[in-house]
């Protein structure tokens, strides 16, 4: 069974930076998009951003976070990053990285904690 593993979250200052990877176990190609979503304290967890594994990779992104993260892809090393800069209290949530498979169920990481705080 593929599964995904996080790494990178943390503590980080209002206006730092921080860059989260989606280690996947087999092969990427086993989803057709990968995600990062995200849940803060008494919300319900949220699409963040998302990329297509096939072709050029093309994203998509929630208004709140565009101009600021980027989500990457590197098919040859099975991984999927997400660059967050320009960060505020407001992105303080547990991150979670998603695959979804064109047929199939989807699956997810077990969530990094980014907490955005002086």
């Amino acid at each position: 069974q593929v599964q995904l593993v996080e790494s990178g979250g943390g503590l980080v200052q209002p206006g730092g930076s921080l860059r989260l990877s989606c280690a996947i176990s087999g092969s990427i190609f086993s989803f057709s998009v990968m995600g990062w979503y995200r849940q803060a304290p008494g919300k319900q967890r949220e699409m963040v951003a998302s990329i297509r594994i096939s072709g050029y990779g093309s994203t998509n992104y929630a208004d709140s976070v565009k101009g600021r993260f980027t989500i990457s892809r590197d098919n040859a090393k099975n991984t999927v990053y997400f660059e967050m800069n320009n960060l505020s209290p407001e992105d303080t949530a547990v991150y979670y990285c998603n695959g979804k498979r064109a047929l199939g169920p989807e699956s997810w990481g077990q969530g990094t904690q980014v907490t955005v705080s002086s």
